[in-house]
């Protein structure tokens, strides 16, 4: 029985002896590209698909994406910092308060 190919597992790897692909008929006539012939296989390949197209806006997304996770992870260390300052104020405070208070017991 001969196997015929499919677009992942070609026939042959030589565009030339590929046979045309036909347009999808879920597209609207006109929006896709015309059938390929044996003499405009190479140039039909170089066109971009639709998936191709979205390929860059793909990209894009998972860029924002990491830039805010490193924005959030950026200011959950600024709030530690600021916790850290803070509680280290308090501390300083606590130990003027308590010395303040020593003073006034003993005279």
């Amino acid at each position: 029985m001969k196997r015929i190919g499919t677009i992942d597992r070609p026939h042959t790897h030589d565009p030339r002896n590929q046979e045309p692909m036909p347009i999808p008929t879920r597209e609207p006539v006109g929006s896709a590209t015309p059938d390929v012939t044996i003499i405009g296989a190479n140039d039909s390949r170089q066109n971009r698909t639709r998936e191709m197209q979205l390929i860059p806006e793909a990209l894009a997304r998972a860029h924002m994406h990491d830039r805010l996770r490193e924005a959030e992870a950026q200011r959950q260390a600024l709030r530690l910092i600021n916790a850290r300052r803070m509680q280290r104020r308090a501390e300083r405070a606590s130990m003027r308060a308590r010395r303040a208070l020593a003073m006034a017991v003993m005279h």
